[in-house]
């Protein structure tokens, strides 16, 4: 089954992105497909390379590390705009772009799953 991902909640305000993480490592150890993970609104926060937790996980680093095993991690570009996230403060493999992506995302998936509120 292909799967697509929405999150929209920011780093550490709910479980949102550890649900989302989780989510996505048992549905690809299950052999499903994630076909994106579309961050919107307040998640696309996710998506800096400047979260430093001390002693914390860190959200963006298991983002960045889903990118780097071929999950397209997208944040959306006018939410980032919005929030002063400018494209070289994201992750290497946290892609900011448009709502087409997030309309392929949802073209592409069998089933969509939003994480956040």
């Amino acid at each position: 089954m292909k799967i697509g991902i929405l999150i929209l909640e920011g780093p550490y305000q709910h479980q949102a992105v550890d649900s989302a993480y989780r989510f996505m490592q048992a549905a690809r150890a299950r052999g499903h497909e994630i076909v994106g993970a579309f961050l919107y609104t307040d998640g696309v926060n996710n998506a800096t390379r400047f979260i430093k937790p001390a002693g914390e996980r860190n959200l963006n680093e298991m983002l960045d590390q889903l990118g780097a095993e071929g999950i397209r991690v997208v944040a959306c570009g006018a939410c980032a705009s919005f929030r002063g996230l400018r494209k070289d403060a994201a992750s290497d493999n946290i892609r900011i772009s448009g709502l087409g992506s997030l309309a392929e995302f949802i073209n592409s998936a069998d089933r969509f799953i939003t994480f956040g509120d």
